[in-house]
This record gives structure tokens, C-alpha cells and sequence, in this order.
């Protein structure tokens, strides 16, 4: 059966070399075009691009997935099934070209989840497990018929990047499984429920990660994980930005205003929500580097 793959980040990394390493025969890689990256604004190539480069994998990196000579070289290479991991929405034309579909490993347990954001959204609301789906994909994003899914339980104190990096791993388990299948024509299609009870997973954007104190310090703790390490919850102190990448809750009810601040200025720096406090263990202070609360109380007057 030949494979064509999309895919862009890390997350998509894993995927394409368990698909490889399964041995199935992966005719071409489709992926972000080159971009400006660092103070250099150097061209930086995808994490998949660098990969498939490796294995001499052939590379498609198409800046229009509508573009006429795109199309024209994703149908030449006669792709049987393809997979998307991590990548942009497709159009139709290139999602119904394979005479076997198209399907897409999504970081939730479909239907919930749906969106841009699923890892993040699912450690923000206090979730206790979220997991793998892999589907078939279809008009309206996230919600064609469903293929396999697995279900991975998240610590409480677990952070958005720990969650993501089980799920990358239990995915590309679940997606040569998932490949394997349709090859054998052993499986089954399950319509995804539609509800309007169903939670979702939207892009997140800046005004989002900044942290309201008069919330729960639970609410906060769990929007501190769910951030963390990208984009990262902050808030304030003085005129700059404090990024939090992990704290500590502490349920001990304030004696000072949600958003104010204690610290010994040696140990610890804790800020105040509704009913407990957050206390701050790792951090960067607007213009420094990613710190310990303890190096940055050093060079700090508070």
C-alpha cells in the first residue's frame, strides 16, 4: 500500500518513523515550506521535513495545498492512503484523492476536543485522561467516522508538554495499528456523536494565557499546566511580564488580595487567587532567561 504522509512538528515525527520502521512503503512527505526562524531569521526546516530528508523520504512542500502543480505532483505519486499527523486543514481535493481516504491521528478521545489546541484544553479544564483517536477525514474538521482510539490517564501535576509527549508515542502505536487495518480491510467506522454538550479545543491566543487571580487556585494551577511550556500562562509584576511554567498549590485561604504577592525574598514568591495560593517554582521574568524561583529571587528585589 502506498503512504503519502503530512505532518509538520515533533508530534508528527513519531508517526512517520513508526510507519517506517513498520515497514510501510511511504512514497512522499508533505509538509511546511521553510521558514524565517531566530535572531538570524535563519531558514528553518519542519522536525518532519529533517526527518524524512534522513531516510531519503521524497518531500513535497507545497506553500498552496490548492496550488495546480501541488495537485499534480501529490496525484503522481499514486497514493493509495494518507495520513496526516499534526498539519493544516486540507481541501477536498486533496483529502478525497486516495482511493482508500485519508486519515488523521488526533491528540483527544473523539468527539470531545475537537480543534486546534486538544492536549492544552483537556489539562486546563482539570481533565483526569484524555488519549489518541485516529478518523477518517471528512468536511467539517475533527469529526469524520472514528478508526481506533486510547486512553491515557493524566497526573494531576502533569504539564501540557509531559501530556503531549505520552501522546505522541501512544499515537504513532495507535496509527500503524490504525494503517495495518485498513490494509487488511479489518475494521469497523464509527459515526462521531454530534452534541452541543461536547467541550472544545480551540487556538489559544495571548489574551488567553494570562492569569486571572480572583479565579480558583485551582483553575489557575490548571491553566498553569495546561500552558506549559508553550504558550505559557503569566501575569504581571510591576510594569513586566512573568511567565509561570510551574508552580505549587497550596490550599491555604489568603489573607491578602487575589493577584497580590508574599516571598521571603529568598525561597519562595506566592501569589494570592480566590481561595489558596500559587506558589512559583519555575519562571521567566520579562528580558531573562527561564529561571528557578530561587535564581530569580537572587538577583531580584521584590
Amino acid at each position: 500500500m502506498r503512504l503519502v504522509f503530512m505532518g509538520t512538528p515533533d508530534f508528527a515525527v513519531a508517526s512517520l518513523n513508526a510507519l517506517v520502521e513498520a515497514g510501510f512503503n511511504v512514497v512522499g512527505v508533505v509538509t511546511a515550506a521553510d521558514k524565517p526562524a531566530g535572531r538570524g531569521q535563519k531558514l528553518q526546516e519542519s522536525a518532519v521535513k529533517q526527518y524524512a530528508v534522513a531516510k531519503g523520504l521524497k518531500v513535497l512542500q507545497p506553500l498552496k495545498l490548492k496550488d495546480p502543480e501541488f495537485i499534480q505532483e501529490l496525484q503522481a505519486l499514486q497514493a493509495d492512503l494518507q495520513v496526516v499527523v499534526a498539519f493544516r486543514m486540507l481541501p477536498e481535493i486533496v483529502w478525497n484523492m486516495p482511493a482508500k481516504g485519508t486519515i488523521n491521528l488526533h491528540a483527544s478521545l473523539l468527539p470531545q476536543y475537537r480543534g486546534a489546541a486538544p492536549i492544552n484544553h483537556a489539562i486546563i479544564n482539570g481533565e483526569k485522561e484524555s488519549g489518541v483517536t485516529t478518523f477518517f477525514l471528512k468536511h467539517e474538521i475533527d469529526t469524520g467516522d472514528t478508526i481506533f482510539s486510547e486512553r491515557v490517564a493524566i497526573g494531576e501535576n502533569e504539564t501540557a508538554g509531559e501530556l503531549h509527549d505520552q501522546l505522541m508515542n501512544v499515537g504513532a502505536g495507535l496509527l500503524v495499528k490504525t494503517v495495518k487495518a485498513i490494509e487488511e480491510g479489518n475494521y469497523t467506522e464509527q459515526p462521531q456523536i454530534q452534541s452541543d454538550s461536547l467541550k472544545h479545543a480551540p487556538k489559544i491566543f495571548k489574551e488567553f494565557c494570562m492569569i486571572n487571580w480572583d479565579q480558583p487556585a485551582k483553575t489557575v494551577y490548571n491553566l498553569i499546566r495546561g500552558l506549559s511550556p508553550y504558550p505559557t500562562a503569566f501575569t504581571k509584576l510591576g510594569e513586566k511580564t512573568l511567565k509561570v511554567f510551574k508552580a505549587e498549590l497550596e490550599n491555604e485561604t489568603p489573607d491578602i488580595a487575589p493577584g497580590k504577592f508574599l516571598s521571603d525574598g529568598k525561597t519562595y514568591l506566592k501569589f494570592a487567587a480566590k481561595d489558596g495560593y500559587i506558589k512559583l517554582t519555575d519562571l521567566q521574568y520579562e528580558g531573562k532567561k527561564r529561571m528557578t524561583v530561587e535564581e530569580f529571587l537572587r538577583g531580584m528585589r521584590l
